[in-house]
Formats: C-alpha cells, sequence, structure tokens
C-alpha cells in the first residue's frame, strides 16, 4: 500500500483534556476548530464528550453547525468568529453561541436572534479580535442586560510564561470585566499552564489536548509512518531529486518514500528534516516532491519497509522546527491521502 499511516491516539486526547481540566479546577471547555486540529472532529469530540467535555469551541459557524449535527442537542458550542453577517440560520438553527466581536456584531445579534445566546469578545491588547475597551465601555451595560453567557480574551504570548505581556493582559482583563456578574476566560493551552490566576471560570485548551506545545507534560497523540517505495544504489556525484540540490559524496543507498508536500510534509523542512527507521535518524535528501521524498538509509542495518516522521522519536513540534514553524501548522496541515487509524 503506497499511502501512509497516520495514527490518532484519542484516548491520549482524553488524557491530555482531563489532565488540563483537573489543573484548571475543572473548568476546561475544547477547541475543536480546524477539524479538531486537522484530526478528524467527529472522533475527537466523540472521544472527548465521553470524557466529559460539554463545551466546545470553533471558528467559524459553518464548523459548528457541522459540530452540531453529530453532536446532538446539549454541549455548548461557542464560535469565536462571532455573528457574521449570513450567519444567523447557521446559529440558530444549530443552537450555537458566538462570541460577538463588536458593536456591529452585538446589534446583528440582538436584532436577528433576540434572546439567543452569546458570550462576549474583548481585545486585551493582542489587536486581532474583540472590542477594545473604549467600545466595550460604550457597549458594557447594554451588553451586560443582554444577560451574556461567557466574557472572553486571548493571551498573545502564554506560550513564553515569563513574557510581560501576560501580566498585562491579566491586569487588562480584570479592569475591564470586573464587576461584571459573567462567567469570564482568558486562557487556553498556554494560559492554563500559567497558573490559577489565568483560569477564572474556563479554560478553552485546544493545542494541549493534541499534544503539541506549550504543554509539554502533553501524551502524544499522534503518529505518521511512510512506506518505502523503492530503495535504489546512488553512485558518487548522482544527484538526488529536482534540480539536483543533493549530490552523493559517497556511495548511497536512497529510500523514496510515499509522502510529500500535498500531505502535509512542508517542502521547506527538506534540508534539515530527518526521520527514523527504528532508533536510527536519516536525513532527507533533494527536494520534496508532492507524493515523494527521498532519504538516505546508507549504512541502516536492514532495508525499512517505512519511515518514521512522527512519532516516538520525533514530536510533531520536532518537525515542524524543521521547517521553522509551529505544531499547530503541522497538525493542520496533515493531507487527506493518509490511512487513518484511530486507537
Amino acid at each position: 500500500m503506497a499511502i501512509a499511516t497516520l495514527t490518532i491516539d484519542l484516548s491520549a486526547v482524553t488524557e491530555n483534556w482531563r489532565n488540563l481540566n483537573a489543573m484548571a479546577g475543572g473548568k476546561a471547555a475544547a477547541v475543536v476548530k480546524a477539524d479538531a486540529y486537522g484530526l478528524g472532529m467527529p472522533q475527537v469530540v466523540k472521544a472527548l464528550t465521553r470524557a466529559g467535555a460539554r463545551t466546545f469551541f470553533v471558528a467559524v459557524a459553518e464548523e459548528g453547525a457541522a459540530l452540531r449535527k453529530f453532536l446532538g442537542k446539549g454541549p455548548q458550542i461557542n464560535v469565536f468568529s462571532g455573528h457574521m453577517e449570513r450567519d444567523t440560520a447557521l446559529i440558530r438553527d444549530a443552537e450555537l453561541t458566538p462570541m460577538l466581536n463588536s458593536i456591529d456584531q452585538m446589534l446583528r445579534h440582538v436584532e436577528a436572534l433576540p434572546g439567543h445566546p452569546f458570550g462576549l469578545q474583548l481585545d486585551t491588547g493582542m489587536n486581532r479580535l474583540g472590542m477594545e475597551d473604549a467600545e466595550w465601555t460604550a457597549l458594557r451595560e447594554v451588553a451586560l442586560e443582554q444577560r451574556p453567557t461567557l466574557i472572553m480574551s486571548h493571551l498573545a504570548c502564554a506560550d513564553a510564561p515569563d513574557h510581560a505581556m501576560n501580566a498585562r493582559q491579566l491586569q487588562v482583563f480584570n479592569e475591564m470585566t470586573q464587576d461584571v456578574g459573567v462567567p469570564r476566560s482568558l486562557a487556553a493551552t498556554g494560559g492554563t499552564l500559567l497558573g490559577p490566576d489565568y483560569h477564572f471560570d474556563m479554560v478553552r485548551p485546544g493545542i494541549g489536548l493534541y499534544g503539541g506545545l506549550p504543554y509539554i507534560d502533553a501524551r502524544p497523540v499522534v503518529s505518521l509512518y511512510a512506506p518505502v517505495i523503492q530503495i535504489r544504489d546512488v553512485a558518487v556525484g548522482e544527484t538526488v531529486g529536482y534540480s539536483n540540490t543533493w549530490v552523493a559524496r559517497g556511495p548511497s543507498r536512497i529510500a523514496t518514500i510515499a509522502a510529500g508536500y500535498a500531505d502535509g510534509i512542508i517542502r521547506a523542512m527538506g534540508p534539515n528534516a530527518r526521520l527514523h527507521t527504528g532508533s536510527s535518524s536519516v536525513p532527507v535528501v533533494g527536494r520534496i516532491s508532492m507524493d515523494l521524498i527521498g532519504v538516505d538509509v546508507t549504512g541502516v542495518a536492514e532495508e525499512p519497509e517505512h519511515l518514521e516522521v512522527i512519532g516516538p522519536h520525533q514530536s510533531v513540534d520536532t518537525v515542524a522546527d524543521f521547517a521553522d514553524t509551529i505544531g499547530y501548522e503541522i497538525l493542520t496541515s496533515l493531507g487527506a491521502r493518509y490511512k487513518r487509524v484511530y486507537l
């Protein structure tokens, strides 16, 4: 079979959620946007629901509507992007809770769906989504009269615990939400790890559920093994791959594996990337192409049938480092061609 196998350990996802939930005193929701960070929203959410999760966050209303179809009635589905134009029917029919980001969204929501639940997002310094202080001051009393379900903000630098921005945003959030009488949420995974001052009434772990940094104690969730299609001898001076970027300096054995940038193996990682056969680390050679990657297996004791891309010898964040990116991008780029196995 010339397709790679992506194994997703759902028991690891639920263990990571339970641990973060315990860390936050039983106040953890679950962020399952982008198809549960590329790992399959239906499968992941089913496992999280069995583990006790009852509140979920998605990026857009369309994701929320898809989630509601297999999640059913009951659990709360919050939408980070709020109430956009033409979202009204989705929000109403799927019983979604938009996190309103502006006065315009507030007006749209209360006019189109009076009495329908909503939350509010405040900007405490990230300058991405949410109401700035002046906007919130103008809207605060009217908004609170409508009984929002949650007031939230988002930390910009939580993956760097010592960054001054964390304390600054915490102070601003406390000032903006003083005496609101509404549940509050500031922390995603990184904020949860910063400690109780950041936990408020709800935390919203995402990447930590899926085994990524900054949750260094997370149980690994993903493994990826690519089959070897062919192994050939390459003589001194011969090249491998497009544009002759790699030249053999000695007699070499080159394995070609069935994976490439169409499968989320980022092309830019090629010069730095290493894979594993057993405990042996082997370098990628030549350019990563759409469907194929060359790997130098010279000197490996046994010819491998497959090579580890992600697994016990290198995490998703190690692979991300090869391309100077982050584990989020690797997870959400994992392609549709993989044979997916859920444990």
